[in-house]
């Protein structure tokens, strides 16, 4: 009979936020088309370690299954991406799984986002709008605009951008590139410009686009393709547009 084949995940565990780190190693029979997710997923239903010891299942966030929630995000043999379209025929043995050093630890492979939320706030990444009343259809955004702003709508709040951004750490209060681009997203909003600069004046507080070191690893490893590094020279310029304004008492944003 054929040795049966097998897939083995080195993971890196944590029972709370302020507990050490230790590895656990498994291993899981092979399925074809088999990903990460259904790997972990194996795990919580029969959790044996490698040593045939009976354990805790493991930790992990996960929603959509279709690259589109960013929950899942971890790091994977060293890189942060989505874990559902990880597929472990293209992912070198043994494989290790990470939680996103970023981001605080709240079990195993679960991360708190909260900052990522945080920087939504402090630019304004909405349109806000009164509701009261019908105020009709509103203004109609110009087809080639609107397509390079669905380009900039595909962020998932997945935080690869952040993990992958050397200026995003403990020692910087940088709010990273995915808030950065949707500042960009909704001033070009035909209803969201009207409050462009107020998303202006939130990227030019203290961790805003200042903290940008220009290294480009985010658009490198954004699993939507997003133009980060163009949103931010956009906004780079937007923001010294409204300083000058700011300086000669102008309200307007552009």
């Amino acid at each position: 009979m054929a040795e049966e084949k097998t897939v083995t995940f080195i993971i890196t565990r944590q029972d709370s936020p302020d507990s050490a780190p230790y590895k656990e190693t498994f291993n899981l029979p092979y399925k074809q088309n088999m990903n990460v997710i259904s790997g972990l997923m194996e795990i919580r239903r029969n959790p044996i370690n490698a040593d045939g010891e009976k354990t805790t299942p493991v930790y992990w966030d996960m929603n959509c299954l279709e690259e589109v929630c960013g929950a899942c995000s971890m790091v994977i043999n060293g890189t942060a991406r989505q874990s559902c379209t990880a597929l472990v025929d293209q992912l070198e043995q043994p494989i290790h799984l990470e939680p996103m050093s970023t981001f605080p630890i709240v079990r195993d492979l679960i991360i708190d986002r909260e900052q990522m939320f945080d920087a939504l706030k402090q630019i304004k990444g909405w349109v806000p709008i009164d509701g009261t009343h019908d105020l009709g259809p509103g203004p109609r955004m110009p087809e080639k605009k609107r397509q390079w702003a669905y380009e900039l709508s595909k962020c998932m709040t997945c935080g690869v951008c952040l993990e992958a951004c050397p200026n995003v750490n403990d020692k910087s209060d940088f709010i990273g590139p995915a808030a950065l681009s949707q500042a960009r997203l909704f001033n070009a909003h035909p209803t969201g410009d009207m409050n462009a600069s107020d998303r202006l004046e939130g990227l030019m507080q203290d961790g805003g686009i200042s903290g940008c070191g220009n290294a480009q690893n985010c658009v490198e490893v954004c699993p939507k393709g997003i133009p980060l590094t163009t949103s931010i020279a956009a906004m780079n310029r937007a923001t010294n547009i409204q300083a000058f304004k700011n300086f000669f008492g102008s309200d307007n944003a552009y």
